[in-house]
Parts: structure tokens; sequence; C-alpha cells
């Protein structure tokens, strides 16, 4: 057959075509490799120079605040709160019922006067009988001195013997001993009536009011149902701000340095003071020293247990610094000149902005600012060179 004589190589497999497919492909997988390992690198090495280069500045923020000019200028401030230097709380020395109360808070008072009344009935009945004991015993007086009177001269004549006078004088001196027992029992009596009025020991104004009519009051407040104090009363001309100050700070005080104290309730307004009382103890736990400042002057929004900050004043000028009204500050180191401009930095996206202010006085190390930014502003502290507009910052 022909088909024998047919060139068998024509039915070989020519796979020189498929090799080389196959090489063009691995070229190109090569190459997409290399361009990925260039697009790293190139990308590495930027985001290294933008770290080394471009990094964060770290800057810590400061707020621009509503301060007086002596609280601008103090030395040191402290927190304390408002103490009535003169307080009692009021009990009864005897013990009763409570039958009347006769102020409320808030009413003033004046010594010795009559706050309030414990059920007295069983103490009159006990004053009673003391007093009938004493007019008995008084009656008793009479016939026993007209005895040893007589039995006395009766001895003189030789009609009575001693021993008749030795017993009527026993007699006598008994019935004065009963008579000296009668009259303490009365006394006591009338002790224990006059504790049944309680009265204010001094003039002052009442804080509070411990007790109500139909309570049990005892001295001591002896048990979960009865009442120790009847009120608490104040000398409101006592007031002081008694102030923790710490021990490393104590000694940027002395005794009557300047001071202006400022209530928690009323921000806006001071009142000049002066270090009454530095006391001469620690306290170890808080490592502090407890300072007594004194009002020089006050008014009725001065209240007990107000909270207060103490502004200790470093100058002693004698031009009034209190009750000036309140200017914007902020500290010095957070101002920086350029171009003959006084500028600070706020802090936008994270990066700092420029911004132009007006300054005003000096108060120590804040500086008073008239426009360029308004009250609660965060501005950057401690400006150095590093600082530009526009960088990048990093708010510890």
């Amino acid at each position: 057959m022909e088909t024998k004589n047919t060139d068998l190589s024509s039915l070989k497999i020519d796979r020189s075509e498929r090799n080389g497919g196959s090489g063009s492909n691995i070229k190109l997988y090569k190459t997409l490799a290399a361009l990925i390992l260039i697009i790293v690198i190139i990308l590495g090495g930027y985001l290294i120079y933008n770290s080394i280069f471009t990094s964060a500045v770290e800057v810590k923020l400061t707020e621009a605040v509503l301060q007086s000019p002596s609280q601008s200028s103090a030395s040191l401030i402290a927190s304390g709160y408002v103490v009535a230097q003169r307080k009692a709380a009021v009990a009864s020395k005897g013990t009763g019922r409570l039958v009347y109360l006769g102020v409320v808070e808030g009413d003033k008072v004046k010594k010795d006067q009559i706050i309030a009344k414990l059920e007295d009935s069983d103490v009159k009945a006990q004053l009673e009988s003391a007093e009938a004991n004493l007019e008995l015993n008084k009656a008793g007086l009479t016939d026993a001195k007209n005895t040893y009177d007589r039995e006395k001269a009766l001895f003189r004549t030789g009609s009575a013997s001693q021993s008749d006078l030795d017993a009527a004088e026993a007699k006598y001196k008994q019935v004065l001993a009963s008579i000296d027992v009668a009259k303490a029992n009365v006394d006591g009596a009338q002790v224990a009536l006059e504790n049944t009025i309680i009265r204010a020991p001094f003039d002052g104004t009442v804080l509070t009011k411990d007790a109500d009519v139909g309570e049990i009051v005892a001295p001591f407040g002896a048990s979960i149902n009865t009442k120790g104090a009847v009120v608490t009363i104040a000398d409101m001309s006592s007031l002081q701000v008694e102030a923790d100050v710490s021990e490393s700070n104590i000694e940027k005080i002395t005794p009557d340095q300047n001071c202006t104290i400022i209530l928690d309730a009323y921000s806006n307004y001071s009142y000049p003071a002066y270090v009454a009382k530095i006391v001469p103890t620690a306290d170890r736990t808080k490592a502090t020293v407890l300072v007594k400042v004194a009002f020089k002057k006050y008014d009725s929004k001065v209240l007990p247990e107000m909270s207060a900050k103490v502004l200790f004043l470093s100058n002693l000028d004698k031009q009034a610094l209190t009750n000036e009204k309140a200017v914007l500050v902020i500290p010095q180191t957070a101002v920086a000149n350029k171009d003959g401009k006084q500028i600070v930095y706020i802090v936008k996206n994270d990066k700092a902005v420029e911004m132009t202010i007006t300054t005003g006085r000096q108060f120590g190390s804040y500086v008073e600012v008239k426009s360029g930014i308004e009250n609660g502003d965060k501005v950057i502290d401690n400006v150095t060179d590093k600082i530009k507009d526009g960088i990048k910052v990093k708010v510890q």
C-alpha cells in the first residue's frame, strides 16, 4: 500500500512553538514583578522619608481663659472652703422630749436667747418636792433651836443634865445639816429645770435644724431614736477660708500676706483677704499644711462650707487689683514675634495654624489678649523655632 511509504516524520508533534509561548509568559511575569518591586521600593522610601524628615512635632496646648488681674499675678493658687471659726452644735444637757423649737435655718439669735425647750413636768415636780422639804426642815429648825436654847438655860441653873443639853445640841445641828441638804436638792432641781431650756451660746445664725418637736433629745444621742444637737449655729463674723497648701509651696506664704478670695459660686467677683494663720503642723497623708485666710471685708453672699480659691499675691502693691473686670489671658510662652507682629498657633487638622493677636498688660507669667482669639480657644504652649505655619503637629 502507498500508506506504507508515507513519511512518518510528519506525524511528530512540533513543540518549538509551544515552548516559545511559555518563555514569553515568564518574561511578562518577571516584568510585572519588577514593576511591583520598584513601586514598593518607591512607596517605602517615601514613607521612610516622610517619617524621618516630615514627622509631626509634639506640642502642648493651653487654653485662653478669663481671669482677674490679681489671679493672673498670683504666686500661688490654692483651693479651700469657707469655714466659721466660731461654730457650735447646740445640744441639751438634759434628756427629754422636745416640746418647743423657736428657730429655723437662717434665723439670727442673740447670746442666751431661748431657742428650744424640753418637757419639764417631772423636773418641776422634783423642784416642788425639794422646796417643800426645805420648808419642812426650816420649820423643824425653829423648834430645835428653841429646845436647844431652853436646855442651855436650864443647864446653867442646874435644872438640866449634860446629856439633855448634848441631845438638844445634836438635834439642832442635825436640823441645820438637813436644811443644807434640802437647799442643795433645791439647787439641783433648779439646775435640772434650767437644763430643759436650750439657749444660744453666742450671737450667730442658725445653719441647720437637727431635731424636731416631739423627738427625744439627749446630750450624747445615745441611740438612733435620740438626737444630740438641736440646731447648729455659727458666728458669721468669723468666716475664713481654710486652704490646704502643698509642703513644697508653703515657703511662698507669709503671715499677713495679701490674698484674693474667689468663691466658685461667684467666679466673677473677688474679696480682699490676708493670711491669718499658718497652722504649725502638716498633714502627713496629703503632704499639705493648713492655711487660714481671713476676709478683709465680705457680704452676705459668703456662706459657710462654700468652695473657694485663694490667690496668694506675689506683689504687695497697694493699688486695688481685686474687683477688676476679668480679662482674657494666655501664658507668655504661647506668644511668638514674627515680622513685628505677635502671633499664636492653634491646631486644625493636625497642623499648626498661625493667628495674629493683639496683646495688652502683663500679669506675672500671663499676658492679656485683646483680640485675635476668644475665651476657651486652645493655643500651642512653649512655642519654639520648630513651630511653623502649616507644620504637622501631634498634641501630647
